[in-house]
């Protein structure tokens, strides 16, 4: 009987959920909490619209910082929340998801990066942004997509480095920068997806569209590539550019920020590997959703909680990076 009970009072539950204007209840949270809403371009589209800013992590970060919201709620996955909790200390931070995570931060574990790094001792660690606070707290300097090569420029040729976790950007930026980086074997979920087949088969059927593609695509499809470039660069590339038509590859999420800045323009995903699936779509990204964000504010939680020793640590290699960029 107790089942039964425990059962309807959740139909009640998500029924009473069902009715509620999500739009209008977060904007009314938002003021009622003090809050700052954030949105990565792989969020979906409606999550785009409702948030403050929209944009790449590290940017979205540091602009919430920039606030004096008392709250920050980050529609993205978990290492991004991290860095704006790190960057705002004082805030609480809310991320709608808990589970949002990133198969990057999954593939590159603490201890055995630990490890890593003690059986390279004599090298840099450059670390991507995408992993978690743990392992920037490990590492010497974290980069972003946009400011990598700028930042492994200015370290001597003479230094090894580890580069982690993404060994596509890795691999990506060790051409760029003729460098030997030692690469960490991580992949993003999404950015393996793609499949040249379907790529060449979509060049063939749109002669005129240009491809452009994230640096964490394998070099079988950067090699294809137009222009290669973080979200932001991508989505620059795309208003600034005098052709009409684009192949993205990269999370087709971001195409929502480029048809609201080109609505005369054409934007085409590269579908997955049997042609039709939806794998490109970042799994952990769509674990946000409206309903995640308006419970996130109405109840604050689920929070990042960090303590302060790691976020101190994890600090450190965020502020050389700012220091070795002109941003």
């Amino acid at each position: 009987m107790l089942r039964n009970i425990l059962k309807l009072n959740r139909q009640d539950v998500k029924k009473n959920l069902s009715n509620i204007d999500y739009a209008f209840e977060i904007q009314r949270l938002k003021k009622l909490k003090k809050a700052v809403i954030l949105a990565h371009v792989y969020q979906s589209s409606d999550i785009q619209d409702l948030a403050d800013y929209v944009g790449d992590s590290l940017d979205l970060s540091r602009k919430a910082a920039n606030t004096d919201a008392d709250t920050i709620v980050f529609c993205g996955v978990k290492f991004m929340a991290e860095v704006a909790k790190i960057l705002s200390p004082d805030k609480e931070v809310l991320l709608p998801d808990i589970d949002a995570g990133c198969t990057l931060e999954q593939s590159c574990q603490p201890e055995e990066f630990k490890k890593f790094r003690i059986k390279n001792k004599n090298h840099l660690a450059i670390t991507y942004i995408n992993c978690s606070a743990e392992i920037k707290a490990l590492s010497d300097i974290v980069v972003t997509s946009s400011n990598a090569k700028e930042i492994i420029d200015k370290i001597p040729k003479s230094k090894p480095i580890i580069f982690a976790p993404d060994k596509h950007l890795g691999a990506y930026l060790n051409k760029i920068t003729n460098r030997n980086m030692l690469l960490w074997d991580g992949t993003c979920i999404v950015h393996i997806q793609f499949s040249e087949r379907e790529l060449l088969s979509l060049k063939a059927e749109n002669p005129n569209a240009l491809f452009i593609a994230h640096p964490e695509c394998p070099e079988a499809i950067l090699k294809h590539a137009e222009h290669i470039g973080s979200t932001s660069s991508l989505i620059k590339f795309v208003s600034q550019s005098k052709e009409k038509e684009f192949i993205i590859g990269t999370e087709p999420n971001v195409m929502h920020q480029m048809k609201k800045r080109n609505p005369d323009k054409i934007f085409i995903e590269v579908p997955g590997a049997d042609g039709n699936c939806s794998c490109n779509r970042c799994p952990y990204m769509a674990l946000n959703t409206m309903e995640k964000i308006y419970l996130a504010l109405k109840n604050s939680k689920p929070g990042i909680h960090l303590s302060k020793t790691l976020m101190i640590k994890a600090k450190k290699p965020l502020k050389r990076m700012l220091k070795m960029t002109n941003n």
